[in-house]
């Protein structure tokens, strides 16, 4: 199957990912904010309209990224070498600042129906420009610039970091009474989390840097 990526650049990517669904930012503050207050049956649907979010990041993405690529390797470059530097700066600012979970300022007026927090969960996803850079610049560097099956690529990675979170992100509102008491009892466990996904990201950032010097 030509859209796979090896299996090396598969397991990196898989770790990328997982450690992203841990860390906390806005989407995990949304789904233990809505699952905290209107229940899990919320929660779940706010995890949704995020995941369709991500599934439309993914195609923008990927497609977009293509016809970059198409019309300029050296365009793609320079767009590789940008999310280089935007992982390196979301390391020193996961340092810096720490992790964003942030259930007090959550709208406790606000109606718990389904539809409304699957839309909540869309619109954070969505609006978010955190996340549309994240997608354009950490994609592209799981894929060969060179491979005529890119597009493809990116497209199964999108889906596969959706597919791939939903076990940790359900597992979490499930218990998200005792995952937000844990966090906010335990400082330390949150400042495992930021190392982590700091060590990461600039590892992937190195990585970058170290090819594109050969």
């Amino acid at each position: 199957m030509d859209f796979l990526p090896d299996t090396t650049v598969l397991l990196a990517f898989s770790a990328a990912a997982i450690t992203l669904t841990l860390t906390p930012g806005p989407d995990m503050t949304l789904f233990l904010s809505r699952a905290l207050i209107h229940g899990r049956r919320s929660g779940f649907a706010a995890l949704a309209g995020a995941s369709t979010g991500l599934i439309i990041h993914t195609l923008l993405a990927a497609y977009g990224l293509s016809a970059l690529l198409a019309a300029s390797a050296t365009a793609f470059r320079l767009v590789t070498i940008a999310g280089a530097v935007y992982l390196a700066w979301l390391a020193f600012q996961t340092l810096r600042h720490g992790s964003a979970l942030t259930l007090e300022t959550a709208d406790t007026t606000s109606s718990g129906g389904l539809a409304r927090s699957w839309a909540t969960g869309l619109g954070i996803n969505l609006l978010n420009p955190k996340i549309v850079l994240f997608f354009v610049t950490f994609l592209p560097q799981f894929v060969d610039a060179h491979d005529e099956n890119a597009r493809s690529q990116l497209v199964f990675l999108g889906l596969y970091f959706v597919v791939l979170s939903l076990p940790f992100t359900i597992t979490i509102i499930a218990l998200s009474e005792r995952f937000s008491a844990a966090l906010k009892r335990s400082p330390r466990a949150m400042r495992v989390m930021d190392w982590t996904f700091a060590g990461i990201m600039g590892a992937f950032a190195l990585r970058i840097a170290a090819t594109l010097t050969r």
